[in-house]
């Protein structure tokens, strides 16, 4: 049997699935807060109950897409190599899995080139960065000889591009076939 609390998280849960999905597909500006409560079928003034505004629920998208990158980049004690082999299968994955996940990367993506979005947005994406702690990864990775040499922010960057692009895709088309992750590590490995 659900409480009454686990109803009220359920139902925003839905409001965060609609919102996200309505935002990748019209934009922060196109997408009007009744078409997020027509969604999940609630009235606007209900809605309120569960954010307080379009920007709120935009926000909390944005946190939830800041905080997993950054979790993924904490400090490891994983040879580097060995690292980007375990991201690359987790994230594809989960993209693979959970569309909710393909899709934040696609929100994320738009937000970071986007100049439609809320200041307090931009504000929490500067708290994005997980290039540099890859490039530093990399480094370790070249000085034991099992990542390529080269520029390591180039290919911290060509790394998570191409995680970005291949959740762009699935997000949109669920149905195509989706890579292996050890070709996105070949990426960056030591042949």
């Amino acid at each position: 049997m659900t409480t009454r609390n686990d109803q009220k998280e359920q139902r925003r849960e839905e409001i965060l699935y609609a919102g996200l999905d309505l935002f990748i597909r019209k934009g922060f500006t196109g997408t009007k807060i009744k078409d997020i409560a027509d969604r999940v079928g609630m009235s606007v003034g209900l809605m309120f109950h569960y954010y307080e505004s379009k920007e709120a629920l935009y926000e909390e998208l944005i946190r939830y897409g800041v905080s997993g990158p950054m979790q993924t980049m904490a400090p490891t004690e994983l040879e580097p190599l060995a690292f980007f082999e375990a991201t690359a299968k987790q994230l594809i994955d989960y993209i693979r899995t959970q569309p909710f996940v393909a899709k934040m990367f696609v929100l994320m993506g738009q937000a970071v080139i986007s100049e439609d979005v809320p200041a307090g947005v931009k504000e929490i994406l500067s708290g994005l960065d997980v290039y540099t702690p890859t490039a530093r990864l990399i480094e370790k990775g070249q000085q034991n000889g099992t990542i390529r040499s080269g520029d390591s922010m180039a290919l911290s960057l060509a790394f998570w591009c191409a995680i970005q692009g291949i959740a762009e895709q699935y997000a949109m088309f669920c149905d195509a076939p989706c890579p292996e992750s050890e070709w996105i590590v070949d990426i960056i490995r030591n042949k």
